[in-house]
């Protein structure tokens, strides 16, 4: 079993940044990959970013190409999202994510076994 727990989240204003952290437990991270999802009510989960687990592809949905970027530390068994120039439609509960089943579906939530409470993040205009 992998514990996932985020931490980061927060108020930020239009144009701002934040870095979220995602801290593994229970089991070392090598051998998973992990992924950056996020949600607002009423709406279903939405894929954000991914990170294969020998970190030789990342992959990020359309709307955060350029201004977030998914990483890793294997010493510290953990994972990151540095956000940049944040929208007001970022603001969502961002959760993370580890499966050991990367592929093309990388981007459905069913592929990941393992997720995290989740952190608000709120972008004010």
């Amino acid at each position: 079993q992998v514990q996932l727990v985020e931490s980061g989240g927060g108020l930020v204003q239009a144009g701002g940044s934040l870095r979220l952290s995602c801290a593994a437990s229970g089991r070392t991270l090598s051998g998973y990959a992990t992924g950056w999802f996020r949600q607002v009510p009423g709406k279903e989960r939405e894929f954000v970013a991914a990170i294969s687990w020998i970190e030789i592809s990342t992959d990020y949905a359309d709307s955060v190409k350029g201004r977030f970027t998914i990483s890793r530390d294997k010493a510290k068994n953990s994972v990151y999202l540095q956000m940049n120039n944040l929208k007001p439609e970022d603001t969502a509960v961002y959760y993370c994510a580890a499966t050991q089943r990367y592929g093309t579906e990388y981007f459905q939530p069913y592929t990941y076994d393992y997720w995290g409470q989740g952190t608000q993040v709120t972008v004010s205009s």
